[in-house]
Formats: structure tokens, C-alpha cells, sequence
């Protein structure tokens, strides 16, 4: 008995001094820039426990998470940074949810604990931006010791943390503090950044409140607080879309990036107020990026649903009565629709799908229509395919066979729902490329007639619900007929005059490549423009991506799982019930 109570005092004197080395404060005594007698660095939840005592809560700490196990230890090191407003760091459950995460994939996990509440005297965040930098060189620091590389170091935050975050990101080249030690000599930048609602990113918010004109304006900019010096890292930005520290904080700082060839990404989730949304798309952003070790091999997207197995039946209708084509020339393609029923249905909804190409051409059964028609029949949703009219007619714009096609389209199916036990008003446009320019057609501008009426179907109404955009070519004016010159990154490459943006435009999906020649900005700024009028969309780029991104992807990446946004997106607003 005297040997195992002789152990047990080892073991608690061994937990004890763990516990001791792994919260660590990162000033030296006396050596903390500005402190003051109103701040402590504490959680929240450490705050409300009895007897906390605040005088020996003054100077900002790490707390190290145990390492991950050695099955799947990846070498990777993330520091968790709480938002609070810098009033508090107050992200209790969403850093420990960070923490099993993250650990769970290999990640050495440290929580980082900064000063709050906002300095007197001072910038909002220029006590915390002291504690940032000295923490990540203190975890710089330590890299050898703890098993992970010094130069695989991420963050992930949220709101006032994701501000910070950004300081840490773009500007380690500026010194948020005088050297105090050799410590300072390390470098304090990371490696990349998870972004989770950043606030007081836009000039209408940095001194510390919500965005008062929601990130729109003329005058309104990103905060030159952000320098994107040259160690400035890829990103993955994630915001929502109702958030009152508004999303367009996420898409300017998507730009700047961009226009230094950064890669990175945006997600920005429809409807969704202030708050941290969508991590599964930081772990395949990490995935895509290989920041711990090269992307799994590629798979081919029609390998993976290579077959028509959840479909009943096709039927096939021609899109026009005979000798009733507007502007029919005898080089184009003879359109046609399919009905796709599935073998189970479980939505009345309808989804229509079509190709891209150039509007030269364009395939129903290929890899940008096949595969997204099968997976939506899997899970009960009836899909409509359309040939449209290619290549480019004569004497017209590119797209104006298409768009009379695609009009014709919608008014035949909702002519034709009900019979089918479908619902007339819950139909959703879908295309890739010149089809994405299409859809924005279809979504943006049903109020404006594409060719005269010809028979009481086309006194039916060509309004759709929703519309989905993959990687949408020509919508910028510095990219009407070519890859966008400027990468749609500038203010003067605008919407293409085509699209109306009547009352009737509908809420979209977006999914782009953030490295195609036809730019994600296409997509960035049709969404800014819907948001702008009230129309709540989803966003998602993808980092290092080029054009026909999901023709094969890596699994666990964006690329891969891609499919799965269009169902969320359905369910998310609804239209799939």
C-alpha cells in the first residue's frame, strides 16, 4: 500500500507540473507592453469560476492541448483564437470544439488567451496584437520540442478573433511591440488562416462596432490595419451572410489576396446571422492546400456515379413546335429536353441541368451534368436536362439561342409539373461555365422576354426559385468573351449588361475554382450584387482550382464533396422539402 501511495504522490507531482509547463504566459515578468489595471486574460468560463482573482489573471497565456495521438500525428501545429469583441474571450465551446476536432486530425491544438477588455488610450486590438505576436513566436518556439513543424503553423478564430487573426496573417512584418527578449528575435508569422466572421474588418465598422452601412459604399473599404506584406498566408474565409460585421469584409479581403496570388478561399453560408459556420470546409481547404502532406490522388467524377441505377425513366421532348424556333439558323443544334424521374421520389421539387462549352457546343451526358443528375435522382429529386441551341448563332449575341432555349425550358416544365405530381413553383436552374452565364440569364432576368410568344405556354411564367452557378464565365466586363484579363479582381470589371437583375432574381448557389482564368470573381461579385439587393446566396471558391474543378478531385477536399453544397443549399432555403 505505502508503494502505490508512494506512486500516486509521483503521478500527481507529474500532472501538477504538467499542468504548470502547459499553460504558459508569454511576457516575461515586467516586461508586458501597456499594461493596464483593467484588463485580465481569461475565458469566460474561467472568469465566473469562485475565487477568481483578476490580479493574477494580467498577462496574456498559451494552453497546450495534449498532442494527437502518434496514428495520426501530422506534424501541424493550430493556435485556437476566441472572439468576444475584445471585450472578452469568450468562445468556450467553439475553441473546445476547435480542440477535438482539429486533435482528431492530427493537429497539435494550443488555445491562445489575450487581453480583453478593449485598452484605454489605445486601438482596440493593440493589446491583443501585442499578446498575438509574442504567442506565435513563443509556439515557433517550441516547435521541436512539441513535435510539429515551425513552419506548418495555422490559426483558426472567430469575430474579434478572426480581426486578430488577420493582423497575424497580413502584417507580422510590422512590430506590434518593441523587442523585449530573444524571443522577439523569431519570426511571428503563420502559415495559414482560418477565418471564421471576422469584425471590424470594413471602414464602416474598425473602430469597433457592426458594419454601419452592411460593407457597402463607395467609400466604404477594407481596414488599412491589414498591411499583406510579403509574408501575408492563404486563407480560408468564412462568413455568413446576414451578419451585421458584414461578409464583405470576407470578400475584400478574398481580393486582395487574389490580386497577390495568394490562394485562398471564401464560403459564405445564406441567411446565417454572426457566428462560425461551415468548418468542414476549413479541413478540405488544409486537405486541398497539402499543408500537411500532398492531396490523396485524384478520382474521376464520373467513375464515381457511373450509372443511372436511381432513375425510373427518361422522356425525352423536343423543345420548340416544329417550324416555331425564334431565330433558328441551320448550323445550330437541334434542343431537346430529358425527364429524369427517380426511381424514388422524395421532393416535388425539379432541377434543371445543362452544360457549358463556349456556347459552341454542349453535352447533357457529360461530366458537368450526368454526375450531378444522378446524385440528385439518388436522393429522390426529379432533374430535367436541356440541350440548348450551339454553337454561337450569327449575327446575335453568344447567348441569346440558349437563353430563348432555356426560357421555352422553364415555361415547359412548369407547364407539365403538376401532371407529373411535381410542384409548379419550386423549379431551380443549374450550368457550368458558359451554362453558369446562362443560369445567371435564367436567374436574373425572366422579366425580360427573349423572344416573342408563340402558343399559350409561353404566357406561363419562366420565374425560377433558385439557380445554381459552377464556375460562371462571362459575367465581367473584363471577361465578356475570353478568361478575365484582370481576374475580375478590380473595381472597373462589373457585372456583364445582359443581366437584368429584375424583382423576380433568385437566390443562388456558387461554386468556383479560385485559380480558374474564368474568375471566381464572376461569382464573388454577382453574390456581392444579390446580397446588395437583398437576395440571399451561398459562396463557395475553392483554393488552387482551375476551370472543371470537380472533372476529377482529391477525396477530402472541396473539389470532392461538391455535390453535397447543392443539397445543403436546397435544404438550407427549403426547396427540396
Amino acid at each position: 500500500m505505502k508503494k502505490v501511495l508512494a506512486l500516486l504522490g509521483v503521478m500527481v507531482l507529474m500532472i501538477c507540473s504538467t499542468s504548470a509547463v502547459e499553460r504558459e504566459t508569454i511576457w516575461p515578468k515586467g516586461k508586458m507592453p501597456h499594461p493596464q489595471e483593467g484588463q485580465i486574460a481569461a475565458m469566460t468560463d474561467e472568469v465566473a469560476r469562485e475565487g477568481f482573482n483578476p490580479k493574477k489573471n494580467r498577462v496574456a497565456y498559451l494552453e497546450w492541448y495534449d498532442a494527437p495521438s502518434a496514428d495520426v500525428r501530422n506534424g501541424a501545429c493550430m493556435i485556437l483564437i476566441s472572439g468576444g469583441g475584445y471585450y472578452s474571450c469568450c468562445d468556450v465551446d467553439l475553441v473546445e470544439f476547435w480542440h477535438k476536432e482539429l486533435t482528431a486530425q492530427g493537429y497539435q491544438c494550443v488555445k491562445f488567451v489575450y487581453r480583453t477588455p478593449r485598452p484605454e488610450g489605445l486601438p482596440i486590438y493593440q493589446s491583443a496584437w501585442e499578446d498575438g505576436q509574442r504567442a506565435v513566436r513563443m509556439v515557433r518556439s517550441e516547435a521541436e520540442k512539441r513535435g510539429f513543424d515551425p513552419e506548418k503553423i495555422g490559426t483558426v478564430s472567430m469575430s474579434a478573433g478572426s480581426h486578430l487573426a488577420l493582423l497575424l496573417a497580413t502584417s507580422s512584418q510590422t512590430p506590434a511591440y518593441e523587442k523585449v527578449d530573444a524571443l522577439d528575435d523569431i519570426p511571428c508569422h503563420i502559415n495559414w488562416a482560418i477565418v471564421n466572421a471576422p469584425a471590424y474588418s470594413t471602414t464602416d465598422g474598425e473602430l469597433g462596432t457592426p458594419a454601419t452601412r452592411e460593407g457597402y459604399g463607395p467609400d466604404v473599404k477594407l481596414s488599412s490595419v491589414f498591411k499583406f506584406d510579403g509574408k501575408t498566408c492563404p486563407m480560408c474565409l468564412l462568413h455568413g451572410g446576414n451578419d451585421i460585421y458584414t461578409p464583405n469584409a470576407s470578400t475584400l479581403v478574398y481580393r486582395q489576396l487574389r490580386r497577390m496570388n495568394i490562394p485562398a478561399e471564401v464560403h459564405l453560408f445564406p441567411d446565417r446571422p454572426h457566428g462560425a459556420f461551415g468548418f468542414g470546409r476549413a479541413i478540405e481547404f488544409m486537405n486541398q492546400m497539402g499543408f500537411v502532406s500532398e492531396p490523396a490522388p485524384e478520382v474521376s467524377l464520373m467513375e464515381r456515379f457511373p450509372d443511372n441505377s436511381a432513375r425510373s425513366e427518361v422522356i425525352r421532348e423536343d423543345v420548340w413546335p416544329e417550324g416555331q424556333m425564334p431565330d433558328n439558323q441551320e448550323h445550330l443544334c437541334h434542343p431537346y429536353i430529358e425527364w429524369h424521374i427517380p426511381a424514388v421520389k422524395k421532393t416535388d421539387a425539379i432541377q434543371i441541368i445543362y452544360s457549358g462549352g463556349s456556347y459552341e457546343g454542349n453535352d447533357p451526358d457529360g461530366f458537368e451534368v450526368a454526375p450531378a443528375r444522378r446524385y440528385l435522382n439518388s436522393l429522390g429529386m426529379t432533374v430535367v436536362t436541356l440541350k440548348y441551341r450551339s454553337p454561337r448563332p450569327v449575327g446575335l449575341s453568344k447567348h441569346t439561342c440558349a437563353w430563348q432555349d432555356l426560357q421555352r425550358t422553364i415555361r415547359l416544365v412548369r407547364s407539365e409539373a403538376a401532371s407529373r405530381g411535381l410542384d409548379p413553383d419550386r423549379i431551380g436552374i443549374m450550368g457550368s461555365s458558359a451554362g453558369g452565364h446562362l443560369t445567371l440569364m435564367g436567374v436574373t432576368s425572366s422579366r425580360h422576354r427573349s423572344y416573342y410568344p408563340i402558343d399559350d405556354i409561353d404566357n406561363i411564367s419562366c420565374k425560377v426559385q433558385w439557380g445554381i452557378g459552377i464556375y460562371p464565365a462571362y459575367a465581367l466586363t473584363d471577361g465578356l468573351e475570353a478568361p478575365n484579363l484582370q481576374k475580375g479582381n478590380e473595381d472597373d470589371a462589373v457585372l456583364a449588361p445582359e443581366f437584368s437583375f429584375d424583382l423576380d432574381t433568385a437566390p443562388m448557389l456558387f461554386i468556383h475554382g479560385d485559380s480558374d482564368g474564368w474568375a471566381a470573381m464572376n461569382s464573388v461579385k454577382t453574390w456581392e450584387k444579390m446580397r446588395a439587393m437583398g437576395i440571399q446566396s451561398e459562396l463557395h471558391t475553392l483554393a488552387t482550382r482551375d476551370h472543371c474543378f470537380q472533372r476529377s478531385a482529391s477525396p477530402g477536399t472541396g473539389s470532392y464533396t461538391w455535390l453535397d453544397r447543392i443539397w445543403e443549399f436546397l435544404t438550407d432555403k427549403g426547396f427540396n422539402r
